[in-house]
Order: C-alpha cells, then structure tokens, then sequence
C-alpha cells in the first residue's frame, strides 16, 4: 500500500484546488466523499482479508500491483493501492490515482452506455437491425443481427478477425468487418466478441453525429464530473498511467494495449477507455441512484440514464451459457471474477490488461478492481483474486436491522390551506370535487372544513367514480344528498362526467381534494380533468389541493398512450406509471390542453419524490374499494392492465390485485415460467382461489400470487407486461387478447404481446416516448 510522501501529498493538493476552480467554473465537479467502511455498514476488520491475498498474489508474481476501491451508499468507503505501478523499465509504486487501460470494460462503460444514451433519446431500439442504420454492415448474412444481439454477443460473429485487417487505418478495418459472415446461428449462440463492439462503435458514430471518443465524453463522463476518463489519454494523464507491455521496444504507458483499437487511433467499441478507480466510483454510482432508497436525503442524484433504460440494461437476458446483461456481463463462463457472493442482480465485465467492475444494486454496492497484470510480460493472472475479493466485501456487511420509518410530518394541501386561515378561498363562492379520502392529516373531512370555515361559502358538492362514500362499484351513480352538511352532491359518473354550466352556477371556484393512486387509467384524474375543461369554458377558478402519489413520484413506466386513444380511463398522453401528483398533473393538463384557466394548487408540505406513502405518517383511506393497502396500489398499474381481459384479478377476494388467475390456468406451470425470468424485486407462488363476485365469481381459479420482495427494484408495469407475455406463449392459450388494449393504450406494445414477440422487444416498445414525457413534465413538477 503507497500513501505518498509529505511532498508528493502537498503536490496532489495543489493539483486538487486548481482543478477544483477549474471544474467549478464548468459546473462538472463530481465526486464521491470518502468516508469509515463501519459509516456505511461494512466491517473494517474483514475487509483487512483484502490486503494479505493481494500482497500474496503480487509475491506470487500474478500481478505487479493493483488498486481496489469499494463504493456504498453513494460514498467511497475502501480505496487502496498494493504493489507497483511499474516494474519494467524502472520500478514506481502503485498509487490510488493510477490511470489504467480498462480494456474490455470500455464496452459496457463507454460504447453500451453511449447505445443506451441513444435509446432514450429515441433514435434506436434494442430490436432495430444494425444494417437499418449501416447498411453496409448487412452484406453476407447479417441483415438480420439486431443492435439487441450485438449486446449480448448472440450475433453469430467471429471473436476477433484478423489484426492484418486494421493495419491500414479504420476505413478499411470497417470495409472489412462488413465482408465478414456470421459464424454461428445469428441470434442463438452466446460467443463473446470483439467486432460486436467495434460495430456498436461505429453505430454511436453513426446516430450521435461524432467519433464515439467524443459522444461519450459529452454524453458520460463530463455530466458526471468523470475528468480523469477517457479515450487517448493526454500527457498529464499518461504520467500517472500503468503501463503494459512493450510494442516495437516501447513500453505502452497511456497507450492502448489492445492492438486492434491501437491501430484504430486509439478509439474502439470494445477497447481503449482509460479510467482511475474514483471515477469508476462515480460511474457504478450513477448505476444504481436510481433508486429513492439509495440515496442519502439533502444529497444530489448523479444520473446519466434513467430508471428505466438502467433496469433494461442490466436485468438479465438468457443467452446459450448463462445470463447477460445489455454490454454486461452477469452469469457466464466469464464471470470468475464476480465471486459467489454477490446477488443475481449484480452486473459486471472484466478487461484483458486486468480490470474488474461490479455492481450490485441489492447490496448498493460496486466493486472495482484495476491492475495491470499484462506488465511486463503478459503472464499474471487476477480473475480469481477479483472474485475473492467481491466475496470479502460482500461478506464484511454488517447485518442491521431495519429501522421504522420516521414521521416526515407531511402535511396535505388541505392541511396548508386550514393552516393559513383558508386564504386561498377566501370570499370564493365554492364547488368541491371530494370523497371519503378528502380528509385533513387528523381525519377531518374537507367538506367539513371548508362548510365550517367562516370566510369561504361552499355551495356544493361533486363525486367521482365509486361515489361520494368511495364504496360505489356500479357503471353510473346518481346524484344525492350529503347528510352531515345538506349539500346538493352532483355525481360525475352518471349522466355526465363533466360538470355541467347549470350545476357550476352558484360558485366562482372549484376546488379539486381527492387521493389519486398514480397510475394513468385510475380515472380521479379524468375527473379532474374534465373538471378543469368545464372551469376553463364557465370561467371558474380551479384549485387543486394537493396530495402525495401514494407509490412515489420518481417511478415511471411506460407504456405511453398512443395519441386518439384519449378516453375515461387514458385521459391524457400519460406513461401508465406517471410519478406525477394530482396537482402536478393539473399544470401539465392546463399547459398542454391550452386551457385558458385560473389554476391554482396548494402544495403539500414535507413529501419528496422518492417517498412512498408509508414515509408520510398518513393514516391510509382506501381510495376505491378494491385498492385496500400500499402494497396493492403499487400492484395495481401491472395487474390493473389485466382486468380488461378473460381474467379474475382479486376482485371478490380479500386480496385484490394481489393476485390474478383464470379456471384454465394451471399456477404450478405459469409460477415456474413467471419466476424464470428473473424479474426484479417480485416472485410468483401458485394459488387456488375462489372470487365471490366479478370475473369467474363462484368458480375454482387457479392463479398466482404476486409477492414483492424488494420494493425499491420491483417495476410493476413490467411485471404486468411479463404477465401477459407469459399468458401469451400458453400451449393450448384460451386467454382473449382482444381487451387488453383497452387499459394498455398503445397498439405497437399490444401487437407485440398479441404476436408473441419477445418479452425483450416488448418492453423495449414499452419505453417509447419516456424520454420525452420526463422533459415535458419537468416544468410541470412541484417537488423535489
């Protein structure tokens, strides 16, 4: 291990402050603080096991020296050099910020990163043919190889073709690489290869409008602060570079070793990334603070790809010897250097010269290991030292026990509006939209509030589906008559779903205070929104008083509603999971319907996007009769989409939307099918179940009961589309599809189902238009 001495310390904090003025005034700085490994729940004495094997290996003359660092928790909490950096020609020792040739990490680092960047800004999908784009490439048999398949190295191309091939510069290599013919069954075998990512290179080039050096630098590295990362390393970098071997009597230091992407100038899909341990830090980071839970509160998200392309990158995709990732690797021959211990949701990829990354969401743990085993002669060897040590980090987490989650003190829109006296209404001449989940933080209803209020008049009432009880499950309700206050209460599920200018007469203002679920086809939203129509053309205020999305306003999920498709239950060019609030979505309603309107929403006070409701200390109030817990309205946008068809979800039972099944399902065989596909955070266990009313009511099903066990990963849209998928691929298939578009909303996801495409082109059209519905609701959103 090398600390540096007194000097050379001072020296790297001279270098550190001018390059802290330099970022700062770039607005790029990124870094992860480093902190004990016990702060972070990792035994500091068990991780001492790191240093005896490596020192061991270095004497054994397996590598000359390496850097480790592990990440948790959004922090650094373990970085140290062993050995030398150099041996040949002169010997220097190992430092923490040892710049290394990542090799092969470069492919899921820069080039499957930079592939996924032009996923969700929508010029490729994972099923689009390369030759779509090059058409070039489709010579010889390779017309059929999708962008999918050179990800997962299932293209059928050769590892490596010749080097002879690249020696006269990288027009020809590419004129090369065109002429070849697959060698195996295009899209069958699982054959790692180099070319995959040579050609997904020249796709980035292609799409992103320049070199793939440079679109990873724009796109990556530099919004993530990563300055110490990339192609072609300049000076000040190579002086601090391990290096490799020699080639024509010089040693490669800041030079690739990889000689195809050395005669590439440098840049290649497959090789010539060059990184230090912090930045990967950084990198791995970003991987995984998707997620609400892994990220400590007050602090800020580092984020390159989204919540969704993230999951799609990195579940796992069954190729012919085991599990991949898009551009990872997760369970194959080559994934000795994972250990045993890390969990079936880890992702990773190692690089010839001796590099290793790791990253586990389940533990919000990465693991990064860089070396130069290649110097000086080629002959080290780290696969199984990596692994060892994964195994070490991961058993040095220290148990704990979960702690209840603290009151956040949120208050409710209607809480703000009683604490500042009902200002907001005052002297208005009020309509409220309400039902039983209309209720201040103490259990006082909204009407009562506001009937009681001496400055505001509330003249009358309206409901939504399921009633002003909210325990109404008929195709209309009629209007009636509130018992506590003498109200007129004005049904809209019933003859109208608008208010009418007749029931708007006696009020200037309508006020909005219902709990939405936050999903797209729950229709107290369309409530609202037609609400809001009819304020806009009676010249009405709109209030709305704002509540929190019960299953967070971080998650989103497609699929999107197909434009015309506009309906009750498809209000508004929404994705099916919106992680909007009520009031959020009324700002998005009145800027894009181009509603002349006076809008208006109280806030709540307290709740973050990330926080589900049992974060709020708020007593839960069924919103609908069948939605009964948290649990189920997060079940609910996946199995909700269901429901449309041959299919009982709950209703009936005491477990709605908990569980699903049909007389004609066999549970044991669809549960196997379900838990095969690897889904995060959700197993199926097979059920009989007899529903008391609604679909098959007094009938024997037999079905699934869907369990989640690690919320913060579970995707609920994603398992309702595996759902279908699997119901889809039954032998003797008596389920009716005919339906299922009706929640669905998009014809190109439903066709896919209906067609029997695979699970990963449907959800691949299933993230269609996300990108552009985040940056639409970006200036629509209220909270942090």
């Amino acid at each position: 291990m090398n600390t540096g001495s007194p000097s050379e310390n001072c020296f790297l904090l001279f270098k550190i402050f001018i390059l802290g003025i330099v970022i700062g005034s770039h607005g790029l700085a990124q870094s992860l603080p480093h902190v004990t490994s016990e702060s972070v729940n990792l035994d500091s004495t068990k991780l001492r096991r790191i240093e005896s094997i490596v020192i061991s290996r270095i004497a054994d003359g397996k590598l000359p020296g390496c850097v480790v660092c592990v990440g948790r928790q959004g922090k650094i909490a373990y970085l140290q050099a062993f050995g030398n950096r150099s041996v040949e020609p002169t010997e220097a020792p190992m430092t923490t910020d040892t710049v290394f040739d990542l090799a092969s990490l470069t492919k899921p680092v820069a080039t499957a990163t930079s592939i996924m960047k032009l996923f969700e800004q929508q010029k490729l999908q994972m099923a689009d043919p390369v030759a779509r784009f090059l058409p070039e490439f489709g010579a010889h048999g390779k017309h059929l190889i999708t962008i999918e398949q050179l990800l997962t190295h299932q293209s059928g191309l050769i590892a490596d073709n010749p080097l002879r091939d690249y020696l006269d510069g990288p027009e020809i290599a590419w004129q090369k690489i065109c002429e070849l013919s697959p060698v195996a069954p295009v899209g069958e075998v699982f054959q790692y290869s180099d070319v995959n990512f040579i050609v997904l290179g020249q796709l980035v080039e292609k799409l992103g409008g320049m070199s793939l050096d440079r679109f990873a630098q724009e796109q990556i590295f530099q919004p993530l602060g990563m300055l110490e990362t990339g192609f072609s390393p300049g000076d000040n970098l190579k002086l601090r570079a391990a290096p490799t071997e020699q080639r024509d009597g010089l040693w490669l230091q800041g030079a690739v070793h990889d000689p195809r992407a050395f005669w590439s100038n440098g840049v290649a899909g497959h090789a010539g990334l060059f990184s230090t341990a912090s930045d990967l830090a950084i990198y791995a980071h970003s991987m995984m603070s998707q997620s609400p839970l892994k990220m400590p509160v007050g602090e800020s998200r580092i984020v390159v790809l989204s919540r969704p392309t993230v999951d799609l990158m990195t579940r796992g995709y069954k190729v012919s010897t085991g599990i991949r990732g898009l551009g990872w690797d997760k369970q194959t021959g080559f994934s000795s250097n994972r250990g045993q211990r890390l969990t079936e949701s880890a992702f990773g990829h190692g690089g010839f010269t001796g590099t290793v990354l790791w990253i586990d969401p389940e533990l919000d743990l990465s693991i990064i290991f860089l070396s130069n085993r290649v110097h000086p002669d080629g002959a080290g060897d780290i696969n199984r030292l990596a692994g060892a040590i994964c195994d070490i980090v991961v058993d040095s987490i220290i148990p704990t026990t979960p702690t209840p989650v603290e009151p956040s003190g949120v208050r409710l829109g209607i809480d703000n509006l009683k604490h500042n006296n009902f200002d907001t209404l005052s002297g208005c001449k009020v309509g409220l939209i309400t039902n039983q989940t209309g209720r201040d933080r103490n259990g006082t209803t909204t009407v009562q509030l506001l009937h009681d209020a001496k400055n505001v008049e509330l003249k009358v009432l309206f409901s939504p589906e399921h009633g002003f009880g909210g325990t109404v499950d008929l195709p209309q309700i009629g209007n009636s008559t509130d018992p506590a206050t003498g109200l007129r209460i004005y049904s809209l599920y019933g003859a109208t779903r608008k208010p009418t200018a007749e029931m708007l007469t006696e009020i200037d203002t309508l006020v909005f205070d219902i709990q939405d679920t936050g999903t797209r086809f729950y229709t107290y939203i369309s409530t609202m929104g037609e609400a809001m129509r009819a304020a806009a053309e009676n010249h009405k205020r709109f209030v709305v008083l704002d509540r929190p999305n019960p299953i967070n306003g971080v998650e989103v999920s497609g699929p999107m509603l197909d434009a015309g498709k506009e309906s009750f239950v498809g209000y508004h060019a929404l994705p099916v999971r919106h992680g909007m609030t009520a009031g959020e979505l009324a700002v998005m309603f009145r800027d894009e319907l181009h509603l002349e309107l006076d809008l208006q929403v109280v806030k709540c006070q307290g709740w973050q996007r990330g926080d589900f409701w049992d974060a709020t200390n708020l007593t839960w109030i069924n919103p609908s009769p069948n939605l009964r817990s948290l649990k189920q309205a997060l079940l609910y946008p996946g199995i909700g989409l269901l429901e449309t068809t041959n299919l009982s979800v709950g209703r009936g039972t005491d477990t709605p939307f908990e569980i699903f099944g049909a007389p004609w399902i066999h549970p044991r065989e669809l549960a196997e099918n379900l838990n095969s596909s690897n889904l995060a955070g959700v197993r199926f266990i097979p059920i009989e179940f007899t529903p008391s009313s609604s679909t098959f009511a007094g009938q024997a099903c037999g079905g699934i009961n869907v369990e989640i066990v690690d919320r913060s990963s579970f995707d609920p849209v994603a398992t309702g589309l595996m759902i279908a998928h699997q119901l889809r691929g039954l032998k003797a298939n008596p389920w009716e599809t005919k339906n299922f578009n009706v929640l669905l909303g998009n014809d190109k996801v439903w066709r896919a189902v209906v067609d029997d495409k695979s699970f990963e082109q449907i959800y691949d059209l299933s993230q269609r238009g996300i990108s552009d519905f985040l940056a639409r609701r970006k200036s629509c959103l209220l909270y942090e």
